[in-house]
């Protein structure tokens, strides 16, 4: 009865991560430069109307940061045709949802209607894209609005700094606007007049740099001739000299202090410059990060956490993006736990990766779970119109995101051993010391 239990299980393993559905799209150009991908799945009746912009915190001038997050809530506020503060109301009344997202690279606003209002979804798009109400009433609402999240998220959030790589960025870029963090500074933002901000959208929320992705309940070509009716009279702006700015490899060991008002127990934390996220070895680092802490059989929390119990949680993950990406490793400390014994322990971790292959049953494990984040990824409407359009924009392969498993699947155990010789170095690192702030500091 167990073996067939285990078939069974197998089986059923086997047809939702082996072979994955293949997601179908079609791809093309507007006149004015505007990329569209549809994707039809009739299986419901729902549909994601999203459009991604080419502009994110790095994209922003000297003493102006914060401006493409704060575009992020401004054209939220109203059009030539959308009364100001009638937006969320009129996506409601219909039975949508929606919502927007910010990144150093993309900024990215989408709704989720039933299919009988995609009309209206593209209707709405096209109206933030052609002619949204950018005046000082609705940026100083705006700079309240972000100046309150700023607070929540980052000042008064345990380990905000870390979180939002506020407390990082700026130790790990010298030269790249990657230095400044996604929500900016309120100075900035302050001391910005309307005329900029009039200007930043003339330069940056055109058809040319932008994606818009249709994916759910919908007919093709009654979907094309609406994006063409709504979206192609809309002037193409002028064309986005992408930042190309190259950091000088870090070469000595960087360590830092930094201090927050908000924590008890402090946390140990290695910070590593890494290669774009289109790059394979980006990839690796995924792969290297489960091992390390995914789950309680991961190599850092069964070692920090249940062995020796001298971290109360550990973290491994990558921040992946455009241009860099930056890797981070830490451990919150258990009790007296000194944070030199955090760092030696990570140390030995990254030691095993980098002089030892890990085993033939953990390769194994390893890539099911990629299997299963991959399929699990596809498994929305609104999770496929958000890949689509990712993958268009930062990968320039939308292929991707049926061939991306393909990447993983090619990793072998000595790359993984080859990818940490290469970035996991004691000299190519910041080592950041994150302590409760006391009254005297």
């Amino acid at each position: 009865m167990m073996n067939k239990l285990k078939l069974i299980a197998f089986i059923f393993f086997i047809g939702t991560t082996g072979f994955a559905q293949e997601v179908e799209f079609t791809e093309y150009d507007l006149d004015n430069g505007l990329h569209v991908i549809l994707h039809q799945d009739n299986t419901a009746p729902v549909v994601t109307v999203g459009v991604m912009y080419h502009v994110g915190s790095k994209d922003e001038a000297p003493g102006r940061t914060g401006f493409a997050h704060f575009f992020e809530h401004l054209l939220f506020e109203g059009t030539k045709n959308i009364e100001r503060g009638e937006w969320f109301n009129i996506v409601a009344a219909n039975g949508g949802s929606n919502n927007a997202n910010t990144t150093e690279d993309r900024t990215y606003y989408y709704e989720t209607f039933p299919s009988n209002n995609l009309e209206l979804g593209l209707w709405m798009e096209s109206e933030r894209m052609l002619h949204p109400v950018i005046n000082q009433i609705g940026v100083d609402t705006q700079n309240e609005v972000v100046k309150e999240e700023k607070r929540t998220r980052v000042d008064n959030a345990p380990y905000g700094k870390i979180i939002y790589n506020t407390g990082i960025v700026p130790y790990m870029f010298k030269k790249h606007p990657y230095q400044n963090s996604v929500i900016g500074t309120m100075e900035d933002l302050d001391a910005a007049k309307l005329d900029e901000f009039e200007a930043f959208f003339e330069k940056y929320y055109k058809p040319n740099n932008a994606t818009l992705v249709v994916a759910g309940d919908l007919d093709i070509a009654k979907t094309k001739k609406m994006i063409k009716d709504y979206f192609g009279p809309i002037p193409s702006g002028p064309e986005v000299e992408r930042v190309d700015i190259e950091e000088e490899p870090i070469t000595e060991t960087i360590v830092a202090t930094e201090y927050d008002s908000n924590i008890q127990i402090p946390a140990k934390i290695f910070v590593y410059r890494t290669p774009s996220m289109k790059e394979r070895d980006a990839y690796v680092l995924s792969m290297i990060s489960s091992i390390l802490t995914d789950g309680k059989s991961s190599r850092m929390y069964k070692k920090m956490v249940d062995e020796e119990k001298e971290a109360i949680q550990v973290l491994a993950f990558p921040r992946s993006m455009e241009d860099y990406g930056l890797y981070l490793m830490g451990a919150l400390a258990m009790g007296d736990t000194s944070l030199d014994t955090l760092a030696s322990s990570m140390d030995e971790e990254i030691e095993r990766l980098k002089t030892e292959l890990i085993s033939e049953k953990e390769y194994q494990k390893l890539q099911n779970k990629f299997e299963n984040r991959f399929v699990n990824s596809n498994s929305s409407i609104q999770g496929i119109a958000s890949s689509l359009a990712t993958y268009h924009m930062l990968y320039g392969d939308t292929d991707l995101i049926n061939e991306e498993i393909e990447i993983y699947r090619d990793i072998t155990r000595e790359d993984i051993k080859e990818v940490a010789n290469k970035y996991l170095n004691e000299n190519q690192r910041l080592e950041l010391e994150y302590l409760p702030q006391t009254d005297s500091q």
